[in-house]
């Protein structure tokens, strides 16, 4: 995305707070660009420096990368936890960290890395291995709950988290700081940040390099077709709910993209698992529905583009309004007509783990699409409706 007039996108984003204060609303703006708009742009910048620093030798995130290898080895688990957007960053850090582990020969079994709901977490922690706590801000009530309660029994604790002098950095025995603060309350920098902190653990885990301009490119080209962004975010402002569906790798950014939509433009949304969503949820479906599928994981990509196009098709035999979000592999196994309402299409990079490319390369397009859904609907997602104030109250019973 263009550079605004007053925000330099290639600059450093402000350091968390010392001593540590939970974050202010943003400032309230009339349109765009928002400070969304700002972090989208920013992303790609961001990713040379955090992953400039974290795959030095020495860096936390070999740190971390020493306690994953420990856990595995000993037979131990590995569970990656947050609330929101840092659970869905915990999910795709879990998809990361899988693929890293298998190709260093440390893992097979799915369940050796594992991602938990943090309140979930806490209420039964786990009594043994290596907990990894994503928190932006390290203020999460419940990732820190977790992360004292597993502490109690002994787990070894890490986080990644934007500073060291958070409640929830302290309470780690390894701490991943990515040192930028993501300005909008629609976090788009607090999803990629542990996203890109986990492709360097898993570069030193499985002693691959990473090639930190590769992966700025691709997540340059996830938000570089405005014009289908915007076609897409027509068609879908109108819808009365939406549902967005992913297989494999790509599951963690459909959930983003959820959350992210209800936030930021206020439509109901739901996740569905690709095979999932064709067993028994097309009745509720219809011309008032939104659909968008993202499938960028070339892990088993043939089967997936296949039981997609299925899927598609069902959707559209009902008047579903649908778009896709595909690498350039997937889109060539699109019907012609299964997505009318757009197609983003992301480059492949097979120079890159599979997982590190689709959840890299489909962040920025799915922030993308999320923005220009808000300016359709003429939303200000920075705010996540809390200048309203019934439901900033509602956000403050519950805390």
């Amino acid at each position: 995305m263009a550079a605004t007039k007053t925000f330099d996108p290639t600059a450093p984003l402000p350091p968390p707070p010392v001593p540590w204060v939970g974050s202010d609303m943003p400032s309230g703006r009339s349109g765009p660009p928002y400070h969304i708009t700002e972090m989208i742009a920013a992303e790609p910048h961001l990713a040379r420096r955090l992953l400039g620093r974290l795959t030095r030798p020495g860096s936390a995130a070999e740190l971390l990368a020493g306690a994953v290898r420990d856990a595995l080895a000993a037979g131990q688990p590995v569970v990656v936890t947050g609330c929101g957007t840092s659970e869905h960053g915990a999910q795709g850090v879990v998809e990361i960290l899988r693929e890293a582990a298998r190709a260093a020969g440390l893992a097979t079994e799915p369940n050796a890395i594992v991602a938990a709901q943090a309140f979930e977490a806490a209420l039964d922690p786990q009594r043994s291995g290596l907990l990894i706590g994503i928190s932006h801000e390290g203020g999460s009530a419940a990732t820190n709950a977790s992360m004292h309660a597993a502490r109690s029994n002994g787990v070894r604790i890490g986080i990644i988290t934007a500073g060291s002098a958070s409640p929830g950095a302290v309470l780690a025995g390894i701490v991943v700081t990515t040192d930028e603060m993501d300005q909008s309350w629609c976090h788009t920098i607090g999803y990629t940040a542990p996203l890109l902190t986990a492709a360097a653990i898993g570069a030193a885990l499985s002693g691959r390099a990473l090639d930190a301009e590769r992966v700025a490119e691709l997540m340059v080209a996830g938000a570089e077709n405005e014009p289908v962004a915007e076609a897409i975010a027509k068609a879908l402002a109108r819808a009365r709910h939406l549902i967005v569906i992913a297989s494999g790798a790509d599951r963690p950014a459909a959930r983003e993209l959820v959350l992210k939509i209800e936030e930021a433009a206020w439509i109901p949304s739901a996740m569905r698992d690709l095979e999932t969503f064709l067993h028994g949820h097309l009745p509720a479906t219809g011309e008032d529905t939104g659909l968008v599928l993202i499938l960028t994981d070339r892990d088993h990509g043939a089967e997936r583009a296949k039981r997609a196009a299925q899927a598609l098709s069902a959707a559209r035999g009902v008047g579903v309004q649908v778009a896709v979000i595909v690498s350039s592999e997937v889109a060539a196994a699109v019907p012609k007509g299964a997505a009318p309402a757009g197609t983003l299409v992301l480059p492949d990079a097979p120079d890159l783990p599979s997982p590190v490319a689709a959840l890299l390369g489909s962040a920025t397009a799915l922030q993308l699409v999320t923005e220009r859904i808000a300016r359709a609907r003429g939303t200000n997602p920075d705010a996540i409706r809390r200048d309203d104030a019934r439901y900033r109250g509602a956000a403050a019973a519950a805390e």
